[in-house]
């Protein structure tokens, strides 16, 4: 699972390699800086948000995603003895533990 913050910047790194390549496309082909930064910068921002989403929306499909042994143990806080126990008796179901 990915935090909120980790998508953000993945979406702002990608966004950022996208705002030289389509600037400088669209420089190439109007030679206009204006237009370049309005085209651009509006795209880009568009683009931005909707990539936010759509890996929000992936993160939610399970198709594809290999979970871990543990992941539908539900702990909240810090472990409790109970918690320990019943990691540990889960484990050695799996056969991780004698």
């Amino acid at each position: 699972m990915e935090t909120h913050k980790r998508s953000m910047v993945k979406s702002i790194t990608w966004r950022i390699i996208g705002v030289f390549l389509l600037g400088g496309i669209v420089w190439s082909v109007t030679k206009d800086w204006k237009e370049m930064s309005i085209i651009t910068i509006l795209f880009h921002s568009i683009r931005m948000v909707l990539y936010y989403f759509h890996e929000r929306i992936w993160l939610r499909v399970k198709w594809g995603k290999i979970l871990h042994p543990l992941a539908e143990l539900e702990v909240n806080g810090k472990l409790t003895p109970e918690d320990l126990d019943e990691i540990r008796a889960r484990l050695r179901a799996m056969g991780y533990l004698e």
